[in-house]
């Protein structure tokens, strides 16, 4: 395994890939007999760094992340974050889903990061690579301490998830959130059963996500759902989108932002063979809607969008604005949603 070649999550590939975040002989890999973490194995290190700057070629609407984790038991099958396990020389397909990197101090080299003199407050975003909330957060409970140390610093962050655990830690986000701004969003892309056993076997059921988002709203934090991905041909007919955003606005979620699949290499190759074994039929048709490229075209994406915008309009909630944050509001403060620009978060 290439543990000396490990650099940033959202470092760029190639030559000018950073050094090492941490020494071989640092890391400790270990294995548990129970039925919820049979067949992962996890390899705990202590990390040199742990806020990341996002590449500046980068779509997303931030510009430092943290990521405690490398690797996701979530498993869902189009993850764009598998190309990140090719760095280790581990597998981008079953390797990613079963060899967890456990980054074992990050609550306290972010202390340590939030206390320099040269950082300046920004706002940092979680669970953008991979889910901070996956099943190895049970265990390791890595994010108390990590927003404990943004809520005594008073430092801006939003967390994305597909993880009903981000309930344990709803007194530390309310404590945050009334000394910061707090972005709280869960993804849900579709309610179809059984294409969420399949496409995302280790996540929670979308309704129990749904009702995370529900819990957050009923405490006073305004949850937004990141309706993604919408998969085209399983999961983009009218009645199905009707069908999620109708759910989306009975949990009480502030805003909805759909995103159409993308497949970027790592996750189309492993995404491709999953089409091929259960869809096969559809194969020829995403070859052509991603014959450009790892996005489907604007054409598809805007027809999406628009579709999702006016069932939003209909169910009276609106797209998140980008950057916006979720703050518990002061009881004089009326609480609705503000119809805005579509972002990540």
């Amino acid at each position: 395994m290439r543990w000396e070649n490990l650099a940033d999550d959202d470092a760029p590939s190639g030559p000018a890939r950073t050094a090492a975040l941490f020494a071989a002989d640092a890391v400790t890999t270990r294995t548990f007999d129970t039925p919820e973490f049979r067949g992962i194995t996890f390899h705990e290190i202590r990390a040199r760094s742990i806020v990341n700057r996002v590449p500046g070629a980068s779509r997303m609407p931030f510009e430092w992340t943290v990521n405690p984790y490398r690797g996701c038991s979530h498993a869902c099958v189009y993850c764009f974050a598998r190309k990140t396990h090719s760095y280790l020389d581990l597998d981008t397909g079953l390797g990613f889903d079963s060899q967890i990197v456990v980054k074992v101090n990050a609550p306290e080299l972010l202390r340590v990061h939030l206390a320099s003199r040269r950082w300046q407050g920004a706002h940092i975003a979680m669970g953008t690579n991979v889910d901070c909330y996956q099943r190895a957060e049970g265990r390791y409970r890595l994010m108390p301490g990590i927003i404990a140390a943004l809520r005594d610093h008073a430092n801006p962050f939003s967390i994305l998830t597909k993880g009903t655990l981000i309930l344990r830690d709803l007194e530390l986000l309310k404590e945050a959130a009334a000394v910061t701004e707090v972005g709280i969003s869960v993804s849900v892309g579709f309610l179809d059963q059984e294409l969420w056993r399949t496409v995302e076997p280790g996540t929670p059921a979308p309704d129990r996500r749904l009702d995370a988002v529900r819990t957050l709203t009923e405490h006073g934090i305004g949850c937004g759902v990141l309706m993604a991905p919408v998969i085209p041909f399983l999961g983009d007919h009218p009645d199905q989108l009707r069908a999620t955003v109708r759910a989306i606005a009975a949990s009480g979620a502030t805003s909805v932002t759909p995103l159409v699949l993308h497949l970027r290499p790592g996750a189309r190759e492993w995404f491709m063979a999953w089409l091929g074994q259960h869809h096969p039929h559809l194969v020829r048709r995403y070859e052509r809607l991603y014959a450009e490229g790892a996005y489907a075209p604007k054409w598809y994406q805007r027809r999406i969008t628009g579709q999702v915008h006016e069932l939003a309009t209909e169910f009276g909630i609106g797209p998140a604005r980008r950057g916006e944050a979720r703050r518990i509001p002061a009881a004089s403060e009326p609480t609705r949603p503000e119809p805005t620009q579509l972002s990540l978060l």
